[in-house]
């Protein structure tokens, strides 16, 4: 079973970094001519593919203007750049407020890992009106994800099943299950998508971001990254400093821990997010209708959870929702105080014996859409870990574990603890424990912390501060709820980007924002 909770790679090597540094040179990119001189060939965008999660083309922006797509070429393999080559899916906004202000392209990722930007950027560009009177908004599909190259795993028919077996095993026969399962589907992934398992490391994924910058026609990299996104940027950074132009990140990794760390972060930072849910359902004038208090919200959520161990109950015919999908799709509705009302809804529902709501929140969280469709996401977002992380967790260490997780998170602890098997028997070796991010030479980095984030705990962002190295990383705390701060509208996070991205202002180191 995946980490769908994980929304970033676990790590990238340092004797890859270093090894791609004396191929390529960190301090001045790749330098292959057939590729640099490409020219974009960008036109009206289409429908998004079914590995993008299918749906209609976007809307046109406020003025009119269409969205526009495009196709980078890059090497399969970034050691043999004359070699084969695949293609990377690009969108653009083009700036709106002429030439004569235009500083260059601002490119996002919005995190993952296998997450399509070519989709996201226009689901929440509005949020970025602001950032667009001086910049291009542009995004990708990184290598393996969405329209680029993606990798291919299991059918939909067999993600259906693969996402209703027990991810929280109980006894041997489960365990058992368990891990036949998600051999059976890394098995799908070496077949299926073999030649491509071995080169989606965040560090090719940034080494393309680097001949997007060349072909884009910057001389520097300014950057967004959300959650998984901070990762990238960092390895961005590291491999080329000098790159860097104006770099914010937000929802932020923490770059020193490795896959067991981070999932036991996660553990305690869904529980943080899920207590927080519960006070504020309960703090209310008006009665809370899924409990009398925090505490028994909480109590009824896990006696909830037991109950669907034992007998599901009806969720999106002809599924049921499962201990696991209602615990996958609690999690999704801590990404956002938006969704707690969604939340609330799902949770009345399931004590009714209707499992509808979560089920959709849990579908919404593996890439399926109504139709049944799976988009790329789970099979890129393993990939990607698995090629990144080195560490291979046995079911026994895992139970040795257990205790801890479960500490941190009676909720999502034994979930997230059992999540950790997903690369046990993946067909890649795994670069390292965590990735590197050291960035001697870069221009500041904004980073934005949240103290109420579930997925990239707060205490995250001083650690990327730190890692960045002395005088590169920029801490800026808000003290909120929910996953990323420049997306809850607080207007002091935005101004302090704004005023960053559109001006060159870095805020004083440490700023706070609530």
């Amino acid at each position: 079973m995946p980490n769908p909770l994980r929304r970033r790679a676990a790590a990238v090597t340092a004797t890859a970094v270093l090894l791609s540094c004396v191929l390529a040179g960190c301090g001045d990119g790749s330098r292959d001519e057939d590729l640099t001189d490409q020219k974009l060939d960008w036109k009206d965008c289409p429908a998004p593919s079914e590995a993008e999660g299918g749906g209609d083309a976007p809307s046109p922006l406020p003025n009119g203007e269409r969205w526009q797509c495009a196709t980078l070429k890059v090497p399969l393999d970034w050691d043999e750049p004359k070699g084969d080559r695949i293609g990377i899916a690009l969108i653009r906004a083009k700036a709106s407020g002429g030439k004569s202000r235009r500083i260059g392209s601002l490119v996002f990722n919005f995190g993952g890992p296998g997450g399509s930007g070519v989709t996201t950027l226009p689901a929440f560009a509005k949020d970025y009106t602001a950032l667009r009177t001086r910049y291009d908004l542009v995004s990708f599909d990184p290598r393996g994800v969405g329209r680029s190259a993606p990798v291919e795993c299991e059918n939909d028919q067999q993600l259906d099943a693969y996402f209703q077996q027990d991810a929280i095993p109980d006894d041997a026969r489960q365990r058992t299950e368990l891990l036949h399962n998600t051999r059976q589907f890394n098995d799908a992934c070496e077949k299926n998508s073999k030649k491509l398992l071995p080169h989606v490391r965040t560090t090719d994924a940034a080494r393309d971001m680097d001949l997007m910058r060349q072909v884009l026609g910057d001389d520097k990299m300014h950057y967004f990254g959300i959650s998984y996104g901070t990762e990238l940027g960092g390895v961005y950074a590291h491999l080329f400093p000098k790159r860097v132009g104006r770099a914010v990140f937000d929802a932020v990794v923490d770059p020193t821990q490795n896959p067991e760390q981070s999932s036991l972060g996660q553990a305690a930072g869904f529980q943080l997010a899920l207590d927080n849910f519960a006070a504020d359902c309960t703090s209310k004038p008006e009665p809370c209708p899924i409990g009398d208090s925090a505490q028994d919200v909480e109590a009824r959520i896990a006696g909830l959870l037991k109950a669907l161990d034992r007998k599901p109950i009806p969720g999106v015919f002809p599924r049921e929702l499962t201990q696991t999908a209602a615990t996958n799709g609690i999690a999704q509705a801590l990404y956002s105080k938006d969704f707690w009302a969604y939340l609330t809804e799902g949770l009345q529902q399931a004590y009714d014996g209707d499992g509808e709501v979560l089920m959709r929140l849990s579908d919404a969280m593996n890439g399926r859409n109504e139709n049944g469709e799976y988009s790329n996401l789970t099979a890129a977002n393993i990939s990607i870990n698995c090629a990144d992380a080195r560490p291979r967790y046995t079911p026994a260490q895992v139970e040795q574990r257990l205790p801890e997780f479960r500490a941190a998170s009676p909720v999502f602890g034994d979930f997230l603890a059992w999540s950790m098997i997903s690369c046990t028997d993946w067909p890649v070796a795994g670069a390292a424990d965590h990735p590197v991010v050291s960035a001697p030479g870069s221009a500041p980095i904004l980073v934005v912390g949240n103290t109420g984030d579930p997925a990239t705990p707060y205490e995250g962002a001083k650690k990327m501060v730190d890692a960045l190295g002395p005088g590169v990383g920029v801490e800026l705390t808000y003290k909120g709820q929910g996953h990323g701060a420049y997306d809850s509208k607080n207007q002091c996070v935005q101004r302090a980007v704004n005023s960053y991205l559109l001006d060159g202002k870095v805020p004083p180191n440490g700023t706070v924002c609530s």
